[in-house]
C-alpha cells in the first residue's frame, strides 16, 4: 500500500481530446542535435585509461554513467592478467547479465579461455577467465577459506557494485570484500554510488591496500528532460535547458527549478491529466507523436506488471514504417523464436510482430524476455513497456525513457523514487553511437510527483548503506575456517561497522558494532542448543555437512533431513524441495487432478515433522515460512511431464515466476547434491530431481 497519494492540483475533467503532436518552439535546437554520431575510430576517455593504470598496481572502484564505457575497463585489466598467464573473475548480481557477459568475452577472448558458474550454468570451470554471479563467488571464498587454499585467481571484477546497498543481497558483496584475499586485486565497476570515496576508504581499511576510486559524471549521450502535456505538446522540463542539452542554467535560477510553462500547468486548477485515474494514457497516440519528432525507440516505465501487459492493447494502431522495416522485423522474430513453441504462441507475439512493441518484466519467461532484449538492441522495435526493476537488470538502451510515476513498489510498499533509481532509469536514454542525445520524458497522472522527478534530475546518486545482516548459512560457513573470537573480528571489518564509527565517532561507533556482534553470537546460541555446533564452537557433524546448504533455509531443510522428511523418488523430492524455496503466501486450494495421495501424505508428515524445530525457530526471534501445497503440487506435475499450460494453471503465477520457482528449486537441490557423503540417497534424488525439472520453456539453449 502507499503510505499517502502524491498531492497534486491538476484533476482529471471530462472527456480527453485527442493528441495534438506539438513541440515548444524552444526545443527545436534540441531536435536538430538527434542523430546518429558520424563513426570515430575508438579513442578511451581519460577515465578509463587511469583506470586501468590503477587496476594494475591497486584495487579501484569506477563509478560512471551507464554506457560510458567502464566494461572496457575491465578488458584491458583481464587482458594483462591473461597474458601474464593469471586468471580472473568477473562477478555481477544477475544470471541474464553473466550469460551475456560470457557471450561477449568469448567473442573478445575466445570461447576455450572463458568459462561460467551461474548456478543454472557450469561450463568450463576451469577457464583463464570466468564469468558468474556473485553468489557463486561468495561460496567459492568459503571453500577456499575452510580448505585452508588461496583462490586459484588473480584479479577480480565485481560489476554493479551500487548493489552493495541491495537490501536483499547486498550482504554478498560485502562478504566478498571482507573475505577476498589482499593478494587478489579488486576492481569494482558501477554507474550509482553517491558516497564512493567513503567506500574506497573502508575497503582501503579493511584489506589493509590502496583503493583508488576513479570518478566520470559525464555522460556520453547527453540527457534532455521533457514534459509531455496532455495536450500533446512537448516541453523543456527545466529552466535554463531550452538552448541546448549542454546548456547551463542562468546562475540565478536554482538548478532544479522547473521549466515556467510546467510550474503553469501545475498550478492551474483547471488542469487535466491524460485520463481518469486508473486507466492508461492513450499509449498509440504518445507512439505517434515520439515518431513525429524521431523520439524512438523509446522504454515506458510503468508501475506494474498488469499496466505493461494492458498497454499492449492501446499501441495496435502503431504502424511500422516503411513496410520494409516490418518484413526485417518479423524475419528476426521467426529466426530468434524458431523451435519454442512456447514463444512462437505467445500471447503478445501479435503486438511484437504487428506494432512493434512487447512488455518486459519478470512476469514472463526469461526466453521471451531475452528475446525482446535483443530485439530491442538490434533496432527492430519502437518500444518496450517495463517495470522499473528492469533498469538494474539489462542493457537494451533507447532513444527516450517515458516515465509516469515518480514512485516504485520495493516489494513492500510504493515508495518514491531516490536519485540512484531514477538515474538507471535514465540511464537508458541515449544509444552510445546511435544517439547524439538521449530524452527523459515525464508524463503527468495521479502517481507522478513532477516537482520531485524535476529535483531527481539534478541531484547525485544516493548514498550507499551496508545492508550486511546475519544468517544462519553465513555462520556455519564461517565456523569451517574460523573460531567465534575470529568471526568477531571479521565482522568488526564490515561496511556496517565503519559507517558507524564514521557516523558516531570511535567509541559510540563500537557499541553500535556490538549490537551487530550479539546477532551473530544469537545465532551461535541457537545451532548449539540444537546440536550443530559443539559447546566449544565447532561445527558437529551436523553441522558440517548442513554447512553446505548455503540456501534461504538452510536449517529447515537440515532438520528435515534429519527427521527423514524427504522422500527418494526424484519428482517427490523436487516437490518437496520447493516447499522451502516458495516465499510468496499462497491459496492452497488445488484441483484434486494435480494431488495424488502420496503428494498430500509428504506435505502432512513435512508439517508435522518440522513443526516443533520452526516453533523453536520463531521463540527464538528467527523467521520461518510455512510450507505450502500448491508449489510442491505445481512441481511435482511439472517433474512428471505435465505440459507447461497445466504446470502454469496448477501454479497460480506468472510464467516467470512460475520459471523462477523452478529454477531457485533447482539451485537448492543443486547444494543437496552436495551431501554424497553422510545422504547419498538424497544426493543421488536430489540430482535425478534436478534433470527432471531443467528443460523448455525454463531453459533454453
Amino acid at each position: 500500500m502507499r503510505n499517502r497519494p502524491f498531492r497534486r492540483t491538476p484533476e482529471y475533467q471530462g472527456k480527453r481530446p485527442k493528441l495534438k503532436a506539438e513541440a515548444d518552439k524552444r526545443l527545436k535546437r534540441v531536435f536538430e542535435i538527434i542523430g546518429m554520431p558520424e563513426p570515430a575510430p575508438f579513442i578511451p576517455d581519460p577515465f578509463q585509461v587511469e583506470a586501468v593504470d590503477a587496476a594494475r598496481r591497486s584495487d579501484c572502484l569506477v563509478t560512471a554513467p551507464t554506457g560510458s564505457g567502464k566494461t572496457w575497463i575491465a578488458e584491458q585489466a583481464i587482458w594483462e592478467v591473461l597474458e601474464k598467464g593469471g586468471r580472473s573473475w568477473y562477478a555481477s548480481p544477475l544470471k541474464a547479465l553473466s550469460n551475456a557477459k560470457h557471450l561477449e568475452f568469448s567473442d573478445i577472448f575466445g570461447p576455450e579461455k572463458v568459462g561460467i558458474l551461474t548456478g543454472d550454468r557450469k561450463e568450463n570451470s576451469e577457464a583463464a577467465i570466468v564469468v558468474g554471479t556473485t553468489e557463486v563467488l561468495r561460496n567459492q571464498l568459503y571453500d577456499a577459506m575452510h580448505l585452508g587454499v588461496t583462490l586459484p585467481f588473480d584479479f577480480v571484477v565485481l560489476d554493479e557494485a551500487h548493489f552493495l546497498g541491495d537490501v536483499d543481497r547486498g550482504v554478498v558483496w560485502e562478504e566478498i570484500i571482507i573475505y577476498l584475499p589482499a593478494r587478489i586485486p579488486l576492481l569494482l565497476l558501477s554507474a550509482t554510488i553517491g558516497n564512493a570515496d567513503a567506500i574506497s576508504r573502508w575497503i582501503s581499511s579493511t584489506r589493509r591496500k590502496e583503493c583508488v576510486v576513479i570518478k566520470e559524471t559525464h555522460r556520453p549521450v547527453p540527457l534532455f528532460p521533457m514534459f509531455l502535456h496532455p495536450s500533446g505538446t512537448l516541453y523543456p522540463l527545466m529552466m535554463g535547458r531550452e538552448t541546448g542539452p549542454d546548456s547551463k542554467p542562468d546562475d540565478k535560477t536554482p538548478k532544479s527549478r522547473m521549466d515556467k510553462k510546467v510550474s503553469d500547468y501545475l498550478l492551474n486548477k483547471r488542469s487535466v491529466f491524460f485520463v481518469r485515474p486508473g486507466e492508461l494514457p492513450p499509449f498509440g497516440e504518445i507512439l505517434g507523436l515520439l515518431r513525429k519528432f524521431n523520439l524512438l525507440p523509446a522504454i515506458f516505465f510503468l508501475k506494474s506488471r498488469a499496466d505493461c501487459d494492458r498497454a499492449l492493447d492501446l499501441c495496435k494502431d502503431n504502424e511500422i514504417l516503411p513496410s520494409e522495416r516490418k518484413e526485417k522485423l518479423n524475419l528476426r522474430i521467426e529466426e530468434l523464436s524458431q523451435k519454442r513453441d512456447h514463444v512462437s504462441n505467445h500471447r503478445h507475439m501479435a503486438s511484437l510482430k504487428n506494432n512493434a512493441v512487447g512488455a518486459h518484466h519478470s512476469g514472463h519467461l526469461p526466453v521471451w524476455k531475452l528475446i525482446l532484449e535483443q530485439l530491442m538492441t538490434e533496432g527492430c522495435l519502437d518500444a518496450i513497456f517495463a517495470t522499473s526493476t528492469v533498469a538494474a537488470g539489462v542493457n537494451f538502451p533507447a532513444r527516450s525513457i517515458v516515465i509516469l510515476n515518480s514512485d516504485r513498489f520495493n516489494g513492500h510498499e510504493f515508495m518514491p523514487l531516490d536519485p540512484t533509481e531514477f538515474h538507471q532509469m535514465a540511464g537508458r536514454a541515449g544509444r552510445r553511437g546511435k544517439d547524439n542525445i538521449g530524452f527523459a520524458i515525464i508524463l503527468p497522472g495521479k502517481f507522478m510527483d513532477i516537482r520531485h522527478v524535476a529535483k531527481l534530475t539534478v541531484l547525485p546518486p544516493t548514498d550507499i548503506q551496508s545492508q550486511i545482516r546475519i544468517n544462519f548459512s553465513m555462520v556455519l560457513n564461517l565456523l569451517l575456517s574460523h573460531s567465534p573470537d575470529q568471526i568477531k573480528d571479521l565482522l568488526s571489518k564490515s561496511f556496517a561497522s565503519f559507517q558507524l564509527i564514521q557516523k558516531k565517532g570511535p567509541e559510540k561507533g563500537v557499541v553500535g558494532t556490538e549490537i551487530f556482534v550479539k546477532d551473530f553470537y544469537r545465532h551461535l546460541e541457537f545451532l548449539r542448543e540444537n546440536g550443530f555446533v559443539s559447546s566449544s564452537g565447532e561445527l558437529t557433524e551436523d553441522g558440517l555437512w548442513a554447512s553446505k546448504l548455503r540456501v534461504d533455509e538452510p536449517l529447515m531443510i537440515a532438520e528435515g533431513l534429519r527427521k527423514g522428511v524427504f522422500p527418494s523418488d526424484p519428482a517427490l523430492f523436487a516437490a518437496t524441495v520447493c516447499a522451502f524455496v516458495n516465499e510468496d503466501e499462497t491459496d492452497d486450494r488445488v484441483d484434486s487432478a494435480f494431488l495424488p495421495n502420496r503428494l498430500k501424505k509428504i506435505h502432512g508428515r513435512l508439517v508435522k515433522q518440522l513443526a516443533p524445530f520452526s516453533n523453536r525457530m520463531r521463540q527464538e526471534g528467527f523467521s520461518t515460512k510455512p510450507q505450502y501445497l500448491r508449489p510442491m503440487a505445481t512441481l511435482y506435475a511439472w517433474a512428471t511431464g505435465y505440459s507447461w499450460e497445466k504446470v502454469h494453471y496448477v501454479s497460480n503465477l506468472g510464467e516467470g515466476d512460475l520459471a523462477m520457482l523452478i529454477l531457485r528449486t533447482a539451485e537448492n537441490l543443486r547444494h543437496m547434491t552436495g551431501l554424497k557423503e553422510h545422504f547419498p540417497d538424497i544426493a543421488q534424488a536430489a540430482e535425478s530431481a534436478v534433470e527432471l525439472i531443467l528443460k523448455e520453456p525454463v531453459v533454453f539453449d
